[in-house]
């Protein structure tokens, strides 16, 4: 029975062999890709591997992200003695595996089992260009993506005893999911509605239940938020409110959806409808199982996972300000969104007796390879770029070939001690010269500005080809400061600030 086991699931293991493979084609010119996020992260990891704190590059306390992500950086360096962004290709090859590996794991468990389904979801995992974006940049999604799956299996366990060990098992998982990314807080919605829904518990055990998941699963994330408070004065970090409105972000959900489904930008202007639509379908599907007694199967864990991750981030976005509705915002739900979407079809096609059924799969097939070839051709587009020029970001050529870093690395002796160095891409600095720096305030407050004016005596190291419009740009500083050129080179130049 175990060989059996093991030899079902050998599928899964050949597809997450190819996703490791994948992984390392389009890491192989530049390593891993590297966002301002990644530096943080990656900075953090080497500070509590190397000191025990929780500082990042800056020298400030992490507080715009939770810890576990950096923590689990910093074991594999303790353990491996390499860094986190020189590993990082090889760590999100290895993640990236384990996910679909842990994929193929769930839909051997699905109600109606069917091979042929199972391996065109494994294929469209691996080809998803959403997925691969994100395992191939060094970000919290490619750890955080790969607790869901854990979730979605322990809780699948905790629904065959209803004990209150596998209970704790899954509200583990979950805590720590929690402290990967705030919108961990999803991993713990899912898990409450399951347990609302849940028609096998009784009401006394149903409340008790309720409590103890509830209580273990935000337990970190308290101590989290309590450990920054104390840090920095906040709990998350600066956070604004939001400027998009709710229909708007209907919208941009709804364009990753339509790049998701490779459909062409003519399907744009309905992009809120779809989104609509999708949750609308995927809220009702749950109830309507949950009215039947059918709400205890994998499939019906993954759907009430879809459904509260796709409305926090609608309403969420609507309510604080943070990056506009994209594809890597969304990745955690891309495979739960993909099989909800489609696990009804094998059982549609069991439910018909007649040999229809075999021209409805050989459709149902041919869709699902259209849809995959499709993928396959934005895929091979990317790893054209990629290949010739890395990953887009800190590790592309535009930075590794810049002149301008060059020159920094070679004349840090330019920067005297005790003068504060500030800076329009503070990450960009610590990354190729390791100096510590600061980066110059947003337009709003006005308070940050004017406190940055008051400056006298400052190194400004301005990045010319950076455009981020929330900053405050060079003419504006040059209207407010007197600065004096002191080097430079293409794409770059360093001013001094001197003022008595």
């Amino acid at each position: 029975m175990s060989l059996k086991r093991y030899l079902n699931n050998l599928d899964s293991l050949i597809a997450a062999i190819i996703g490791f493979y994948v992984i390392y084609l389009f890491t192989a010119y530049s390593g891993v890709g590297i966002s301002p996020d990644s530096i943080m992260y990656a900075s953090t990891a080497t500070n509590i591997q190397a000191h025990g704190s929780l500082l990042t590059f800056n020298k400030g306390p992490l507080v715009f992200f939770p810890v576990f992500y950096p923590f689990f950086l910093a074991v594999i360096q303790f353990i491996s003695r390499v860094d986190p962004i020189e590993g990082g290709a090889m760590i999100n090859a290895s993640l990236f595996a384990a996910v679909i590996f842990t994929s193929g794991w769930i839909m051997e468990k699905f109600i109606s089992h069917s091979r042929i389904y199972k391996w065109l979801i494994l294929i469209a995992i691996i080809l998803s260009p959403g997925l691969l974006e994100i395992y191939t940049f060094l970000w919290s999604e490619t750890l955080f993506i790969f607790e869901i799956l854990l979730f979605i299996i322990a809780y699948w366990k905790y629904l065959q005893t209803h004990s209150t060990k596998a209970l704790i098992w899954v509200a583990v998982i979950t805590a720590i999911s929690c402290i990967t990314r705030y919108a961990g807080v999803t991993v713990v919605g899912a898990g409450g509605l399951m347990l609302l829904l849940d028609n096998k518990l009784t009401i006394k055990k149903k409340i008790s239940h309720i409590l103890i998941f509830g209580f273990v699963s935000v337990s970190l994330l308290a101590g989290n938020l309590v450990l920054n408070r104390i840090n920095s004065g906040l709990s998350t970090g600066t956070r604004y409110p939001s400027i998009t409105p709710f229909i708007d972000n209907l919208y941009y959900f709804g364009t990753v959806i339509c790049d998701w489904g490779s459909l062409s930008k003519t399907a744009y202007p309905f992009a809120p409808v779809i989104t609509s639509v999708v949750l609308l379908a995927l809220v009702g599907t749950l109830l309507w199982k949950a009215f039947k007694g059918r709400i205890n199967s994998y499939e019906n864990i993954v759907i009430a996972f879809a459904v509260v991750y796709g409305l926090f981030i609608v309403i969420s976005a609507s309510i604080s300000r943070y990056e506009r509705i994209n594809s890597r915002l969304l990745s955690p739900m891309f495979i739960p969104l993909l099989i909800s979407c489609t696990s009804w079809v094998p059982d549609v096609l069991i439910l018909i007796r007649s040999k229809a059924k075999y021209a409805l799969a050989a459709v149902a097939i041919i869709l699902m390879l259209a849809f995959e070839y499709s993928t396959v051709l934005t895929d091979y587009q990317r790893y054209d770029d990629e290949r010739d020029y890395g990953v887009p970001g800190y590790s592309d050529d535009d930075w590794n070939k810049s002149e301008f870093i060059v020159y920094l690395r070679h004349h840090k002796n330019l920067f005297k001690p005790g003068i504060p160095i500030y800076t329009d891409a503070d990450e960009a600095v610590y990354l190729f010269t390791r100096m510590s720096s600061t980066v110059i305030p947003h337009k709003e407050p006005k308070a940050a500005v004017q406190k940055f004016y008051a400056q006298k005596r400052f190194y400004l190291i301005w990045f010319d080809n950076l455009y981020n419009t929330e900053l405050i740009n060079l003419p504006d500083i040059m209207k407010n400061k007197k600065l004096v050129q002191i080097g430079g080179a293409k794409e770059g130049r360093i001013f001094l600030c001197e003022e008595k």
